[in-house]
């Protein structure tokens, strides 16, 4: 196999040592490439996820403008796309997640997140084509399997390759990224407000991360944890992840934790553009929800950056606590408290935006703590995305119920409580290595 930049042979086994004795990690250029190329997938993929809010109404009204429709029925027609749209992404991302997680345990982290980063940002490009709603919504669940395990393969790698001392620190910059990707999107979006004579040529940004894949590939070194898994016997993730009873369970105590953090996201907090766009009151122009989107987005890199340090001062059970506890009641105020877009509004989506998002600072920290390194890509992959799926099936139940997004926002918040309570089930990882 051929050694990238950064590679260091590994120590020959020696008796007695333990698999992380024997593992020579990458040099410091090697480990600084891996963190780059991890927040840039993650990055980016913030970006692509943040692009459909910014182009959804402008797209679909041209999409739909040959169907005749009255202005209320062009608005439910709206609303009903962004609602299927989102769940197939939503699904898309759930079944990526477990599909790349899973080769990234069998052929290597930095071969499989280059696949990922290559099949999300290529069908995002491809919505410049798109000529209806229903390719819109293929297009993203598409593009949306390669976003879902981006995030688990980054992670696992670069927590694999850095020492521990650092892993807070990092936690929080893989955290951020994605909100660095969504900052990004919504002030393309109040700089060039998205018409519908413009939303086509904005998807194209999502095309540009396909170039880094041939970098990532050419210079990221893989992880030595990883390969010395291998030399042992190759790994069959989903057999070793469900054939033991305690990595079961542990697999679904972190399914939970990050269901409630994904719940809340794209039940709510991921639908204040939207909610801006067709529900909330004095918007000055269409350019308002790229504010509400950078202003959320800002909030977020805050609360990502700071939320594992908290882990690591603490611990973190009362991290995780304490984030529910505030997205609970920030979320609350949000969408009860307010109808009308103002300074008001904008500083409480700030506070919003930084107490939901905070867990993805929390879960890059804490996920690769629970699981060996045979089955963590897998493991961290079928976790985090597992909230997407009922993150769907809420946003489509409650849009049959012809709930408006305010009442959406007040009624998923609540899940903050079940994270609040199930943490205390959680084993306490503070301080302990990864396992190998």
């Amino acid at each position: 196999m051929a050694k990238s930049i950064g590679d260091l042979p590994a120590a020959p086994t020696q008796p007695g040592q333990s698999l992380s004795d024997n593992v020579v990690e990458p040099a410091q250029s090697g480990r600084m490439l891996v963190l780059l190329a991890a927040f840039l997938g993650w990055m980016f993929d913030g970006l692509e996820m943040g692009i459909f809010p910014q182009i959804a109404r402008p797209a679909l009204q041209s999409l739909l403008s040959s169907k005749n429709l009255s202005d209320q029925g062009l608005k439910d027609a709206i609303k009903f796309w962004n609602v299927v749209i989102d769940a197939l992404f939503l699904f898309g991302a759930a079944f990526g997640g477990l599909a790349f997680g899973w080769l990234g345990d069998k052929i290597g982290r930095v071969k499989a997140m280059s696949m990922s980063i290559l099949v999300y940002s290529a069908f995002t490009g491809f919505l410049y084509f798109v000529q209806s709603p229903l390719q819109i919504a293929a297009l993203r669940f598409t593009a949306a399997i390669g976003m879902g395990g981006e995030w688990a393969l980054g992670v696992a790698l670069v927590m694999e390759v850095w020492d521990a001392k650092h892993r807070p620190m990092l936690a929080g910059l893989i955290g951020a990224a994605s909100n660095v990707g969504f900052v990004i999107v919504g002030v393309i979006g109040v700089r060039f407000p998205v018409t519908q004579s413009s939303w086509r040529w904005v998807v194209l940004a999502g095309a540009a991360p396909a170039a880094i894949t041939f970098l990532i590939q050419i210079f990221v070194p893989e992880s030595h944890k990883w390969e010395e898994a291998q030399k042992k016997a190759p790994s069959k993730p989903l057999t070793e992840l469900f054939g033991n009873r305690k990595l079961t369970m542990t697999a679904l105590l972190a399914i939970c934790f990050a269901s409630v953090a994904l719940l809340g996201t794209w039940g709510a907090v991921q639908k204040i553009p939207s909610w801006v766009d067709l529900e909330v009151r004095n918007v000055p122009g269409p350019w308002a929800k790229g504010y509400a989107q950078i202003t959320s987005g800002l909030g977020a890199i805050l609360g990502c950056l700071l939320a594992p340090l908290i882990a690591a001062a603490l611990n973190r059970r009362i991290a995780y606590f304490l984030l529910c506890l505030g997205s609970l009641v920030s979320c609350l105020i949000l969408f009860r408290g307010f109808t009308s877009y103002g300074s008001g509004f904008l500083a409480m989506v700030f506070v919003c935006g930084g107490f939901s998002a905070a867990f993805y600072g929390w879960l890059p920290l804490y996920l690769p703590e629970l699981f060996p390194t045979r089955v963590r890509a897998t493991a961290q992959g079928i976790a985090f995305n597992s909230g997407r799926i009922l993150a769907a099936v809420g946003s489509i139940s409650l849009s049959y119920a012809s709930v408006n997004y305010a009442k959406m926002g007040q009624a998923v918040s609540l899940i903050y409580l079940v994270g609040m309570i199930v943490i205390w089930f959680a084993p306490e990882t503070k301080g302990k290595p990864l396992p190998e």
